[in-house]
């Protein structure tokens, strides 16, 4: 939690600031009792009514001037809580956008929203209690046992019996409390997960009639948070009674021997009530302490989760160097067997050079503002295995995507055509082998420079609140409105954009819920396609349209992606037939490699997709 807490460094001057005024207010409620010890031993007791009047006058100014240091060492101390949660929110959310897709697989994205938000607010009460109190609760505890102790040493064993009852109780509450609220935190996770899925799955929901199991789902987690919350709660319970207990004890114990010690002229009757107010002092200072202790458990229990995620380092990080070129030794032994190839199969060898590394800064500039020219990307021997799992996603695939090339994937499902473009952008590392994009392994490229140069389209259409012109725009962020439209003309969604009411000022809904499927896809395209990249990765995005929308968007997408390099997975042979090369995948491995009637006479595999797919005069 410490660790956390060095957020707070650039405003230790405020922390100091705010250390002293609650000294001050410390001062002054411990002075308060010795000046009405004063006021009824001299003034009372002798009937001097002047002195009265000026200790009173002194006593309400004390009394003042504590308030004000409170007040704004409170305000101080909740703004400086405010910015610790401001700073400490930016900065997990910031690591969090460099985590791969493995980082999000093993937190979850409801366990990292939970700590993003309730972990970081426990932690931000915490930090205010401690400001207000964890300073102030030891300088009254210290102060008021120093100033009962001027007053009457020998009643003092009363409080000093008290204390240990007071530290024993506050031990045992903690460590029954820890383990609860760790159990707690998870639980509460698990209850996200469950309300988050019922609130994106709606739709499935009450297609499917799923209502009330998903109601008994939800209850049941929710029973599980509650029960465990009783728990703790009843543990927690016990601590004000007990201390309560404790201190009226206390005071009884004070008072009986106080008043012996009255008789017996020990003490005067203004000592013994400012010791009572001391005593007092002291054992609320030990019961806002424990009440801060309450909060610790689960402050820290929080805390931890939150260094969890600050810890977790990315597994795919920009490597030392990465940004120059680098080009592996097997580039060589590939070329060479990829010529072999060629020969057999008749066909001619790529003309791109792929030992050139990466192009200068001037001409990637051109190259991106142009948009027309691709870069070749070559897998060398890949083999990809996702985290636990038995066997690999892909295992040995090797294969050339020429600039100005349409290279289409096409497999059955769970053959790992995803997982093959997700390699690309560097989503995830390969276990084996070289991605290499204009000749360097993407290992060797700084991540933005890599991802500058790719228009990828997803496999599930994703849009973000805001306008239709913002969602294309997401693509480049300064793209003119003549862009905007192009893009959405060439994506072949110009048309509905027309229809809505406010065009293309038409607000999308979270999750584009507003718009269908197939529209979507065709934003997500033309997100793509306003960027204007080198690589243009599509993830089955053609799916969700119609045989005549889709016919037409690949007429329209030739055209505007000429001279650029075209990877397209796509479940439709349709899609594919006038593909410059197609990657026939099955289950992890490259079952054929070719065009079309190529394919038809060599890949078995390809021939069952088609077969399945078009009557017997299409496949002819």
């Amino acid at each position: 939690m410490l660790k956390l807490f060095k957020i707070i460094k650039p405003y230790r001057i405020v922390v100091a600031f705010i250390l002293v005024l609650i000294f001050l207010q410390s001062l002054a409620e411990l002075y308060l009792p010795t000046i009405m010890a004063d006021i009824v031993d001299t003034g009372i007791v002798r009937g001097d009514i002047s002195y009265i009047i000026k200790m009173g006058v002194v006593m309400l100014l004390v009394a003042a001037g504590g308030t004000v240091c409170a007040f704004v060492a409170s305000f101080s101390s909740a703004k400086i809580s405010a910015k610790f949660g401001q700073l400490l929110r930016g900065r997990v959310f910031a690591h969090v956008e460099e985590f791969s897709l493995q980082e999000f697989d093993n937190l979850g994205t409801a366990s990292l929203i939970n700590r993003a938000t309730n972990d970081i607010t426990q932690v931000q009460q915490l930090l205010t209690m401690m400001l207000r109190m964890m300073v102030r609760a030891p300088m009254m505890c210290a102060g008021g046992i120093i100033m009962a102790v001027s007053k009457d040493a020998g009643l003092s064993l009363v409080i000093v019996a008290v204390i240990p009852i007071l530290v024993a109780s506050v031990y045992v509450v903690m460590a029954k409390s820890m383990p609860l609220y760790k159990a707690m935190q998870a639980k509460l996770d698990k209850l996200n997960l469950v309300l988050r899925e019922n609130l994106t799955g709606v739709r499935v929901i009450r297609a499917f009639n799923r209502a009330v199991y998903e109601q008994e789902r939800f209850d049941a987690a929710n029973l599980d948070l509650t029960g465990t919350a009783i728990k703790v709660n009843k543990v927690m319970a016990t601590m004000m009674p007990l201390m309560m207990l404790v201190l009226n004890f206390s005071i009884i114990g004070i008072i009986w021997f106080g008043s012996l010690r009255i008789e017996h002229g020990g003490i005067q009757v203004g000592d013994l009530m400012a010791f009572i107010q001391y005593a007092m002092q002291i054992l609320f200072a030990l019961m806002m302490f424990s009440m801060m202790i309450v909060m610790i458990p689960r402050a820290s229990v929080s805390a931890a989760r939150i260094n969890e995620v600050l810890d977790t380092a990315p597994v795919i990080r920009d490597t030392a160097g990465a940004g120059k070129a680098g080009i592996p030794d097997c580039v060589t032994q590939f070329e060479q067997r990829e010529d072999t190839s060629h020969q057999s199969m008749g066909t001619s060898p790529p003309t791109g050079n792929v030992t050139d590394g990466i192009s200068s800064k001037r001409e990637m500039a051109l190259l991106e503002t142009i948009g027309s020219s691709g870069v070749c990307i070559k897998f060398i021997n890949v083999t990809f295995s996702y985290p636990g799992a038995e066997k690999p996603a892909l295992a040995n695939i090797s294969f050339t995507a020429e600039p100005g090339e349409v290279t289409a994937i096409i497999g059955g499902t769970g053959s790992g055509k995803s997982t093959l473009v997700n390699l690309i952008p560097r989503f995830y590392d390969v276990d084996s082998g070289g991605v290499l994009v204009d000749g360097v392994d993407v290992r060797q490229w700084l991540q933005s420079d890599l991802r500058a140069k790719i228009g990828l389209v997803p496999q599930k259409a994703m849009l973000f609140s805001g306008t239709v012109a913002d969602n294309i725009r997401y693509g480049k962020e300064d793209a003119t409105d003549q862009e905007i439209w192009r893009a959405a003309r060439v994506a072949q969604a110009a048309s509905f954009i027309a229809d809505l009411k406010d065009g293309f000022d038409t607000v999308i809904a979270q999750g584009g819920t507003n718009v269908s499927g197939g529209q979507k896809q065709r934003l997500t395209i033309a997100r793509a396609l306003v960027r204007r990249p080198m690589i243009y990765l599509f993830d089955d995005s053609f799916s969700a349209l119609d045989f005549k929308t889709d016919a037409e968007l690949r007429a329209a997408l030739r055209k505007e992606t000429a001279g650029a390099t075209v990877l397209m997975v796509t479940q439709r042979v349709s899609t594919v037939l006038n593909a410059d090369k197609i990657i026939v995948l099955d289950k992890g491995r490259i079952a054929g490699l070719g065009k079309h009637r190529q394919l038809m006479e060599t890949c078995e595999v390809y021939r069952e997709i088609v077969s399945s797919q078009l009557a017997g005069g299409e496949l002819a």
